[in-house]
């Protein structure tokens, strides 16, 4: 499976990940999130295998986010239509967006993509040792909420 990474080419967070991914040789496909978002069904399955909350695939400090006042919104949204506003806007999703296969990442934190693809770089992706989902920035570990 070749690894996805959805990101914005305007987004610094996102030219770290990607200058992360290819300093250490991971092979991947880099489609403009705004451009291209993935669809419903593709980030309800990105969703399910993360075990992360919806909340967290939401880019927070978008102006999307601010001006359809998802703050207030997605309290009250059910998934199904959480994941059609994320589909309709590329804007509304936090990148860059990750999937490996085994991994899926939202965010970019060096720590995380190093335990996701450091011991694998320059193999295949989606080869990396176990199972690891999470949000990059702040994921999840042992004693966090």
């Amino acid at each position: 499976m070749a690894m996805t990474v959805w990101q914005y080419p305007k987004c610094s967070t996102c030219r770290k990940a990607t200058k992360w991914l290819t300093e250490h040789k991971v092979t991947f496909a880099a489609p403009d999130i705004v451009q291209t978002p993935p669809s419903a069904a593709k980030l309800r399955e990105l969703f399910k295998r993360s075990g992360l909350p919806i909340a967290r695939f939401f880019n927070t400090s978008g102006e999307s986010y601010r001006a359809g006042e998802f703050k207030d919104r997605l309290k009250t949204m059910s998934e199904g239509e959480a994941l059609a506003a994320l589909a309709a806007d590329g804007k509304l999703i936090k990148r860059p967006l990750v999937d490996a296969g085994d991994a899926v990442l939202v965010g970019f934190d060096e720590d995380a993509y190093q335990q996701a693809f450091g011991k694998t770089a320059g193999n295949t992706p989606g080869q990396t040792a176990g199972k690891i989902s999470g949000q990059a920035s702040g994921s999840r570990r042992a004693g966090s909420k």
